[in-house]
């Protein structure tokens, strides 16, 4: 057999797979991977015993990648430390980006510093919620009948990012930057939306629908932490104004944010706030 030269380096590429059914697929999909060169296998939330002698017997040689799995609570904490993430899935969703072909997404996946590969459960996929996690999302071609097992489907999207030969130079990306990771992507989106309902932009039966929107635009952005941090100093500064306003007509102070991912600390002078006035106000949320 021939081998070729990876277009990403193994070690940063990761595959996860979201609430995973049985044994056997997860042990087959450990066996792709290492076809494949990959071996950071991540599970999110898995219904079954990821280490029970099925999976082992379906693994074959992958027993390593199998036994060297880290488990996760859910997807959002699997891809904390990813600068890009690509789900995959057959069908076009309302709100979301179209799945595109594997060798249109070569160029944003080899000029990742950490990205991971994403794969739903066996019997429905990834569900929206899913989804909303990735920056993008990724198809594999086939004929009318589309469903694949898990394992066919983690050893085809591997080998286009890992082993498949580039069929567009252009595609790349010239210049690889450091992406801001996942968790300050999910941080940025969780203070967008408190953003848009103090605001009025948006209300709660419409908000999901509208972040989906800004998430597409921002995540085709491809920020970078210090952008990040930039965009939620804007926000923090809309925030204090409009507790200034309330507490100038007498009326009663905002709601503490109501999320907890870690805020990045501000820019120093950013904004009319004192810095350290505004990290108080956002420690208490």
């Amino acid at each position: 057999m021939s081998q070729v030269r990876p277009l990403l380096a193994p070690s940063r590429l990761a595959v996860v797979l979201v609430s995973p059914k049985t044994p056997g697929n997860i042990g087959a999909a450990a066996r792709a991977m290492l076809n494949m060169g990959a071996s950071d296998l991540r599970l999110v939330a898995p219904r079954c015993n990821h280490l029970e002698s099925e999976a082992v017997a379906f693994a074959v040689h992958a027993e390593h990648v199998l036994r060297g799995a880290r488990l996760y609570p859910t997807l959002a904490a699997a891809l904390a430390d990813c600068d890009l993430s690509v789900g995959t899935t057959a069908r076009l969703r309302a709100d979301l980006p179209a799945p595109q072909h594997p060798t249109l997404l070569r160029g944003a996946v080899q000029s990742a510093q950490q990205a991971a590969l994403v794969f739903g459960p066996e019997e429905s996929g990834l569900s929206n919620e899913d989804l909303e996690l990735c920056q993008l999302s990724v198809r594999i071609p086939t004929a009318e009948y589309a469903s694949l097992n898990l394992a066919q489907a983690v050893l085809l999207v591997c080998y286009e990012f890992l082993q498949g030969q580039e069929a567009d130079t252009a595609a790349a990306l010239p210049s690889p930057r450091k992406l801001a990771t996942r968790a300050e992507m999910e941080g940025l989106y969780a203070h967008l939306r408190d953003t848009m309902l103090i605001t009025g932009y948006s209300d709660e039966l419409r908000v999901t629908h509208t972040l989906r929107l800004w998430r597409t635009w921002l995540d085709r952005a491809r920020l970078n932490t210090a952008e990040t941090r930039l965009f939620r100093g804007l926000l923090r500064q809309v925030r204090w104004k409009i507790g200034e306003a309330r507490a100038q007509a007498g009326l009663p102070p905002l709601p503490a944010p109501r999320f907890a991912v870690p805020e990045p600390e501000p820019d120093e002078g950013a904004g009319d706030q004192a810095p350290d006035q505004t990290d108080a106000a956002w420690r208490e949320g």
